[in-house]
């Protein structure tokens, strides 16, 4: 992680540049940016000592970069797959969307059913996370999870979210904004138990966003519920569906120039009004 201290410090002694940050000397190595020190004084910038890891706007810590930080503005491409248009796309998001997976899946996209989830807290705080649909009608979008989960605790003080779909190969991103509710508990029950077992007994085995000692107590509690349970674990009170109910979409396209296409659907009156973003 960190540069050596020992014969590198000649090379880096008289090279670096001493900067106050939150009362220590921050010293950046000319032409090894990853490697960052705090200089003993502005006046012995050689004396290097090396400190535990972490930036140093987190308690004037040391963390050792890698080379990429120094370029990452760098790193740009051009879109130039396809193109949205308002004669081409669908009335209707819903026929929008499941055009744009079926494509998705048809183009061997890395797990197209990859979802990211927006919730927002009491607290006002938005959190994210990754999960799959797990299915999509005129009612909305679903996915299951742990109700108990940070996800669930947000949503139930919070009934909003949002969902993103990126589809990096094809230059695709879809938006879906709504109101969410739990599926009936036929709908969680059914798909439940259409799961392989060791995710059923993972269901009661986590006590999801809980702090926990060690990977231990996981391991544990999946070998006390597969006992329990054998072959049949029902679904836990604490498990099921959402369903987010769309009332915006958005489709964006990846175009030449950044001057990318994006379509937006809202509902109004039972209407979806279409409508072009600027980029």
């Amino acid at each position: 992680m960190g540069a050596a201290l020992g014969s590198d410090r000649a090379d880096l002694a008289g090279s670096c540049r001493c900067t106050d940050v939150c009362g220590v000397y921050i010293c950046n190595i000319i032409n090894k940016c990853a490697s960052i020190f705090i200089c003993s004084s502005s006046e012995n910038s050689g004396n290097l000592q090396q400190r535990h890891e972490g930036p140093p706007w987190a308690g004037c810590t040391i963390d050792a970069m890698s080379q990429i930080s120094a370029h990452i503005a760098d790193l740009r491409k051009s879109y130039e797959r396809a193109e949205l248009s308002e004669d081409a796309s669908h009335s209707s998001p819903l026929l929008q969307f499941d055009q744009w997976l079926q494509e998705a899946v048809n183009a061997q996209v890395n797990e197209p059913n990859a979802m990211t989830v927006a919730t927002v807290g009491n607290d006002l705080r938005p959190s994210t996370r990754i999960v799959l649909i797990k299915g999509y009608d005129e009612r909305g979008i679903v996915w299951y999870t742990n109700y108990g989960s940070r996800k669930g605790t947000e949503l139930a003080g919070n009934p909003f979210a949002a969902l993103q779909f990126h589809w990096v190969e094809l230059e695709r991103v879809v938006r879906i904004e709504g109101r969410v509710e739990r599926v009936s508990d036929e709908e969680s029950d059914a798909y439940f138990h259409s799961r392989p077992l060791d995710s059923r007994i993972g269901a009661w085995a986590s006590p999801q966003s809980q702090v926990i000692s060690g990977r231990g107590v996981l391991v544990a509690n999946a070998a006390k519920y597969g006992a329990q349970f054998l072959l049949n674990p029902p679904r836990p009170a604490h498990w099921g569906g959402f369903r987010l109910v769309p009332d915006r979409w958005e489709f964006w396209q990846g175009r030449k120039s950044r001057l990318h296409d994006r379509l937006r659907y809202e509902l109004h009156h039972r209407e979806w009004l279409r409508e072009r973003l600027a980029p």
